[in-house]
């Protein structure tokens, strides 16, 4: 048996995130599409055989994604040029493969992770622009200083509690947050996170969060007793998907050294 890692991207607006969903949802479509269902489609056809995958880490609906990895298992040897090739022929035009290798059989796109990168993108300015697909626009002035200071608090190892969907049947609650920074370029603001790991909708909830202190130029403080508390209700809305981007699955420790 032959395993192989794959890498993606996608455009997440259409899909009900990236995983597959094990039932259907009362009052839900009855075709529920994500990414894995439409991945594991595309791998069966064109290896005839029902071929399973494992992805890196679950991304919500309506996330995006630059850097999805996965695996799966084939009897088949590939061709990694021609196989890509074949998949972004028959893959949705919001799917496409970036990368496939032949990797050791204890490889495991999920475990062997050391860290995920995200990015989520704002639009700071009074209107909107066409050119603004996938980021979020925030009408009202943002300090960039203010929010690195508010960020600053958020790194290292903590308990995310007051970051985590309420109703979620994980009971993960610790992340160390290895970078969590603004960078401002023309109108644009990018908020970088890399983890070790992301609680559900946490960095929606963190941005949120921001957006929020902003908002009331509360000082960066306030998100350090946010953090302190451990109450999703003192934290801000959980803000929209549609800036949120998984960039990177990181394999190599935070160091750069390999496994």
């Amino acid at each position: 048996m032959n395993r192989y890692l794959i890498v993606l991207e996608y455009i997440g607006t259409e899909y009900q995130g990236s995983q597959k969903q094990p039932y259907k949802m009362p009052n839900s479509p009855s075709n529920i599409k994500t990414i894995q269902g439409e991945l594991e489609k595309a791998l069966s056809t064109l290896t005839k055989t029902k071929t399973r995958t494992i992805f890196s880490g679950r991304t919500d609906a309506g996330v995006h994604a630059k850097g999805q990895c996965a695996h799966f298992d084939t009897e088949l040897e590939l061709e990694p040029c021609k196989f890509v090739n074949s998949l972004n022929g028959i893959l949705p035009k919001d799917i496409s493969v970036k990368e496939l290798k032949k990797v050791p059989e204890r490889f495991h796109a999920q475990k062997c992770a050391k860290a995920r990168y995200y990015r989520y993108v704002i639009a700071n300015r009074k209107q909107r622009s066409a050119w603004d697909y996938n980021c979020l626009l925030v009408r009202f002035p943002l300090d960039i200083e203010r929010m690195n200071k508010a960020l600053d608090y958020l790194k290292g190892e903590h308990d995310f509690t007051s970051f985590k969907k309420v109703r979620t049947s994980n009971p993960a609650k610790i992340c160390n947050m290895y970078k969590c920074e603004a960078l401002k370029k023309g109108d644009y603001i990018y908020l970088d996170f890399i983890a070790d790991r992301f609680l559900y909708n946490m960095i929606r909830a963190i941005v949120g969060t921001l957006l929020m202190l902003e908002r009331k130029n509360s000082p960066p403080e306030v998100m350090k007793e946010i953090l302190e508390k451990r109450d999703k209700t003192k934290a801000g809305s959980t803000i929209s998907p549609d800036g949120l981007t998984l960039i990177e699955v990181i394999y190599n420790d935070i160091n750069g050294e390999k496994k």
